[in-house]
């Protein structure tokens, strides 16, 4: 397996340190640079060029949301993995737009910060427990026909599992919970992404609550 090389953005000095000590000795993940705010974090990427950042949100000057922001507008491939004590719907949501591809909160251990650091590292999107919780309970309180007026280009069954997606399921538990194929469920994702012209799942939850608000 390849080294994941990781940069830590964030001010409190006893939490990178904290997380790098954590990390150390795991041979798949590096730990490459540190950065104390925003604007660090911003320069460090851009030098370092990391395959992924932990990326706290409120910091000195730029906060970590419009550091997202920015980094991935010069280094679309860089995956930012957001770790805050903010779990409120605007900071997830306003940290996705952004570009972030995995919100988590600070108490997670040493094997979920691992799992979390190695899923965004593959494309998926990833969210600690409590998030995903709320956010299984965002659209499950969404009703049916709203979600039919906001998607019409998508099928029944499209909606269905954009919803699935919603609660950070892959595609293998799509797969089981609707007992079909995994080549159905990739076929049926692929329409969904291309429907609301979106590139990836973090993009398409951003979509569906958007749409879910109107």
């Amino acid at each position: 397996m390849e080294t994941i090389r990781l940069l830590i953005a964030d001010d409190h000095t006893f939490y990178r340190e904290g997380v790098r000590a954590m990390l150390q000795g795991l041979p798949e993940i590096e730990v490459i640079g540190e950065a104390v705010d925003g604007d660090e974090a911003i320069a460090s990427a851009e030098s370092l060029q990391p395959d992924v950042i932990l990326m706290d949100i409120k910091m000195p000057g730029i906060n970590g949301i419009e550091a997202t922001r920015r980094i991935l507008h010069a280094s679309p491939h860089i995956k930012t993995l957001i770790v805050t004590m903010f779990e409120d719907d605007d900071s997830v949501f306003a940290a996705m737009r952004a570009g972030a591809r995995g919100y988590l909160l600070k108490d997670a251990d040493q094997d979920e910060l691992t799992r979390a650091v190695k899923a965004v590292y593959r494309g998926e999107a990833i969210f600690s427990p409590a998030i995903a919780q709320r956010m299984i309970h965002y659209f499950s309180a969404l009703p049916q026909s709203a979600s039919a007026i906001a998607f019409p280009d998508l099928t029944e069954r499209e909606r269905e599992i954009l919803y699935l997606i919603a609660q950070g399921k892959n595609n293998t538990a799509i797969a089981h919970h609707l007992t079909i194929s995994l080549k159905t469920v990739q076929n049926h994702v692929s329409n969904i992404f291309s429907k609301l012209q979106v590139a990836d799942r973090a993009q398409a939850i951003v979509r569906a609550r958007d749409a879910g608000l109107k």
